[in-house]
């Protein structure tokens, strides 16, 4: 148990530590390119992110737990060429992604809407390949076990694609466009990842063997095949938003470059703050995979659907508490942060997804850890369905805005489907529409006294004291009307502390004893 939580506390440093970085540079990144070159590249990155799925997903997967395997027979051979016939395969399938984006590159021009997103993703293929060989590595560190180099190798690559764009946004290694050298700094940050993970994997004493077995090849290919399968099925959907939404919005009426402004606004200004919640519950999702998977083999189902319940409630309670914020002072965040106010005025209009979207981030794990991956993917697609219904007839309505209820819809309705699931497969009915309803209604007070407190606030103090003081009395707020109505129960609370109380005090005993 104590090596359960000391893993769980690396990643979730690590990935804190890494989401920060990153969050930080979109930012810096959108203040600095401005949001029709930040759309661009949203574009391009989509596509890539698809490409990349192909080789990061079901293969590392596979690579790893296969890893575990031999490392519990002590088959030190058998894993070194696991991992041999991982890095070639995942190679040559990252070459033959980049032939296919090079012969196909006449149609991406008449898919995209504007043709400098051809550029861009051409940038981004050397990103590719280098993430082809560090994937495999990566996978046998998850596979032994070594959470530190999997997750460190990883925040490296983050700070590396950070300080290559500085320096190259400065001017003082080359001069393009915005998108462009984003493009860039990603491809030569990933080759620093890569070059770290191959020197400190043979560092440790970790060596490669060739193998001319075709048996392993074609296991590794098998096992892969329906995992990455299904992992880009849940991707495609990112490039399919990046093609429709600037189609559309010109077929509304809008110029190409005010619909990739308005969608870089979107994708890269304001969708950044409404995956901030999931940093929290991520982790807890992290947590619970290997605690429901113990317990599924102990068959101690009085527990799993304990867990599922306090996993559910607490992800509602972590979305909902940021609406208000969110809400209130949406205007003011945008301004702060992007100099954008439209970013900020559409992050109080989206502020409402973050309920559904983190009941569709938990209620999706738990399936994965109940073993119903497959189920929960299709759930997915029935909600991924209506998104693009929406984003192709909303635009002439709604405008940009159509891609906030196309979302919202979409995480509504998987969900929903999840949940009932869910309920299914436990055989019991989860007593949360009651809490949720009320914490909804909460929101209502609480976000007035937070746009109150900020506007009022911004006339006398820094705009980034006026956002702190009246974030923190808007979350206050909520809460202590969260513990009003009861939808956080004290009791379960207060005998906890007088738990540990106690223990503090027995400990300081023993000691003053010892003395």
């Amino acid at each position: 148990m104590k090596s359960l939580f000391k893993t769980v506390f690396i990643i979730i440093l690590f990935s804190v530590i890494t989401r920060v970085i990153g969050f930080i540079f979109k930012i810096y990144v959108s203040r600095e390119i401005g949001a029709q070159s930040l759309g661009e590249y949203q574009v391009s990155f989509s596509i890539f992110m698809v490409l990349l799925t192909v080789i990061s997903s079901g293969l590392p997967f596979v690579v790893s737990r296969m890893t575990a395997g031999y490392k519990a027979k002590k088959d030190i051979t058998s894993e070194k060429k696991l991992l041999t016939a991982g890095i070639v395969i995942s190679f040559v399938l990252s070459l033959i992604l980049c032939l296919i984006v090079v012969i196909f590159i006449p149609v991406l021009k008449l898919i995209f809407a504007d043709e400098r997103c051809v550029i861009i993703l051409l940038l981004l293929l050397p990103a590719l390949v280098f993430s082809s060989i560090y994937s495999a590595i990566r996978a046998n560190f998850w596979g032994k076990g070594n959470y530190f180099a999997l997750c460190s190798t990883e925040l490296v690559e983050e700070i590396a694609r950070v300080i290559i764009f500085v320096i190259l946004i400065n001017g003082a290694i080359i001069t393009t466009s915005g998108a462009n050298l984003l493009a860039i700094s990603m491809s030569i940050a990933c080759a620093i990842s890569a070059l770290v993970v191959v020197i400190y994997y043979f560092a440790k004493g970790g060596k490669l063997k060739r193998t001319r077995s075709k048996e392993i090849y074609s296991e590794l290919i098998k096992k892969s095949a329906p995992i990455t399968g299904v992992r880009i099925a849940g991707s495609l959907i990112q490039p399919l938003i990046a093609l429709i939404v600037p189609l559309r919005l010109v077929a509304a009426g809008y110029t190409s470059s005010q619909a990739l402004s308005l969608f870089g606004i979107a994708m890269g200004m304001t969708l950044p703050f409404l995956f901030i919640p999931s940093t929290i519950t991520g982790s807890l999702s992290t947590a619970l995979v290997p605690d429901l998977s113990g317990a599924i083999a102990k068959e101690d189902y009085n527990y799993i659907r304990s867990r599922v319940i306090t996993a559910i409630k607490f992800t509602v309670f972590i979305s909902v508490i940021f609406i208000p914020l969110y809400m209130g002072a949406g205007m003011q965040i945008g301004q702060f942060f992007y100099d954008n106010i439209q970013s900020g005025i559409m992050l109080a209009y989206s502020s409402w997804v973050l309920l559904p979207l983190g009941l569709t981030n938990i209620s999706s794990s738990l399936l994965n850890a109940l073993g119903y991956e497959i189920k929960s993917m299709r759930n997915y697609i029935v909600g991924a369905v209506l998104l693009v219904a929406s984003i192709w007839f909303l635009p002439k309505i709604m405008g940009i805005y159509s891609l906030i209820v196309a979302f919202g819809i979409c995480f509504i309705i998987t969900s929903a489907l999840n949940l009932k699931m869910i309920s299914k497969i436990l055989g019991s009915n989860f007593a949360i529409l009651k809490p949720i309803f009320i914490q909804i209604l909460i929101v209502i007070p609480s976000a007035s006294i937070c746009s109150l407190m900020v506007n009022l606030l911004n006339n006398y103090i820094p705009l980034f004291f006026a956002l702190a003081i009246s974030c923190s009395v808007g979350a206050i707020c909520h809460i202590l009307l969260c513990f009003v109505f009861n939808v956080i129960e004290v009791q379960p609370i207060i005998v906890k502390i007088k738990e540990k109380l106690k223990k503090i005090r027995k400990k300081s005993k023993k000691n003053i004893a010892r003395t």
